[in-house]
């Protein structure tokens, strides 16, 4: 973030924000806090619309990092500044979180999951096709005869069978196959 907005946000003035910081200066290495370039500053410049008039054409800005934006919530003690770091550092951990763990499009999640879906039916039916001839005249003849096999266990017996109960005396002369 830039001297001047965070200036702004904290209530005060550019100048004295930068004077916090150099009476500082120990707290910002350069992973903290750095002074923008000729170059970056005039690209940056031409990006942002508006910045501050007050600003002086000659100093160019400083840059804090988000270490550097906690470390100022020590120099300006005022509740404005404290509620607006907080917001601030808030920010930031958004930011890292939406970069780190991106939203997922449920479109693109869908489609993702039919080319899989569409991917392994096609390996499916690849498989299938890949049986030769030989084999499916073996796996033919299988069947055939496990359905023989099933047809002949159906049949019944070639021998009649004996009869099952009481016989009278006369049915017993007529019947030979009655066992005493």
């Amino acid at each position: 973030m830039l001297d001047f907005d965070l200036a702004r946000m904290y209530e005060v003035e550019t100048r004295v924000l930068n004077q916090a910081v150099k009476r500082n200066n120990k707290r910002f290495p350069e992973d903290f806090m750095f002074q923008l370039t000729k170059e970056e500053w005039s690209m940056l410049s031409q990006i942002v619309m508006t910045y501050p008039a007050k600003r002086p054409k000659t100093a160019l800005p400083f840059a804090f990092t988000e270490q550097g934006v906690a470390m100022l919530s020590g120099l300006i003690n005022s509740d404005v500044a404290i509620t607006v770091n907080i917001r601030i550092m808030r920010a930031f951990v958004a930011v890292r979180q939406m970069l780190f763990n991106p939203p997922i499009n449920k479109t693109n999640e869908l489609q993702r999951e039919m080319q899989e879906l569409k991917q392994y039916i096609e390996d499916v039916f690849t498989d299938y096709n890949d049986i030769n001839e030989d084999t499916r005249l073996q796996l033919e003849q299988i069947n055939r005869s496990l359905a023989e096999m099933q047809v002949q266990n159906r049949r019944p017996p070639s021998k009649p069978r004996r009869k099952i109960g009481f016989y009278t005396d006369e049915q017993r002369k007529n019947n030979d196959d009655i066992i005493e």
